[in-house]
């Protein structure tokens, strides 16, 4: 079965849903309490022995984009993702540790092994793994992924949609504001030259936040807000948000989110990908994606380096 195959189908996906390394860590979940069944023993016991000793997985995250990831009231890690990572910190007898940082330094963080992994709506891309620039030169050492939950991009726009923004090309002409080192970002570049060819400029707004973003199209100043479904969705039903913006348009460019991590971590990424099948087949996976919304989005089992 390809990669793709193995994904459900994202059509309906309705999740409610930046500067220097942080080097302290936001929040922990407590060590696993009682004893780990025979599956689990053997993945930990094939964890890298600097992990297992630590007990911790140091995780990076910028938690800045809810539902997927962001801080509740008392300051903790939530969402999605922190809830799936400390479901597999539970299950291999480690605890969870985030660690947060800006979106476009979790790539140079895991590759310098700051951090264990990333896991923080990363997209998972060929480009990414080989880390290739626009032009397919080496850029950096690239990563591998484990991938977890697929999605779209969508395009946020301003209640009532005042400037009639129904796909990229209506961009043309006007700002679009986005999240700096995120997919959306690449879109929006890419679709820059074909809106210079119709002398129509595209002016992007990179950010260093995706609240940046929305700022920006609720005061008027951009016409639009790319970013991931389940994050658009979020901030079209809260209650903060739910009567300043409305959806447009359909999803661009499906991909799946995966734990990101260092190519040289080969034995963490396959105990991960392993320990992901399993709260898969428990059901654990399903009562996370069921609490936020996202079952739409699963996956059937963990995929590694499935991007495409």
């Amino acid at each position: 079965m390809s990669p793709r195959a193995r994904v459900r189908s994202v059509r309906a996906v309705a999740v409610v849903g930046a500067g220097g390394l942080l080097l302290s860590g936001c929040g922990t979940n407590a060590a696993p309490a009682g004893g780990q069944d025979n599956t689990s023993a053997a993945l930990r016991a094939k964890l890298p022995h600097a992990v297992r000793a630590a007990g911790v997985l140091k995780i990076g995250s910028n938690l800045n984009y809810a539902p997927v990831d962001f801080k509740d009231q008392n300051s903790a890690p939530a969402g999605l993702d922190p809830d799936l990572a400390t479901a597999l910190g539970n299950y291999l007898g480690l605890r969870v540790q985030f660690v947060d940082m800006p979106f476009d330094k979790l790539i140079p963080a895991v590759q310098a092994k700051q951090i264990d992994l990333a896991m923080s709506a990363v997209i998972d891309t060929q480009q990414r793994q080989n880390g290739t620039d626009d032009s397919g030169q080496q850029a950096n050492p690239g990563v591998d992924f484990v991938d977890y939950f697929v999605t779209g991009t969508s395009i946020l726009v301003k209640n009532g949609n005042p400037v009639g923004i129904n796909s990229l090309d209506d961009l043309c002409g006007h700002t679009v504001a986005v999240q700096r080192g995120t997919i959306q970002a690449e879109i929006a570049q890419r679709q820059a030259p074909a809106c210079d060819r119709i002398s129509k400029p595209l002016r992007i707004d990179l950010l260093d936040t995706d609240d940046q973003a929305l700022s920006e199209v609720a005061a008027g100043t951009a016409v639009a807000d790319l970013n991931d479904y389940p994050i658009a969705a979020y901030n079209t039903r809260s209650a903060q948000a739910g009567t300043r913006f409305q959806l447009t348009g359909g999803q661009l460019e499906p991909g799946p989110y995966g734990l990101t991590l260092n190519k040289t971590e080969s034995a963490l990424r396959d105990v991960l990908a392993k320990a992901l099948d399993q709260l898969i087949l428990d059901g654990e996976y399903d009562k996370i994606l069921d609490k936020w919304n996202a079952h739409p989005g699963a996956v059937q089992s963990a995929v590694v380096n499935g991007g495409l």
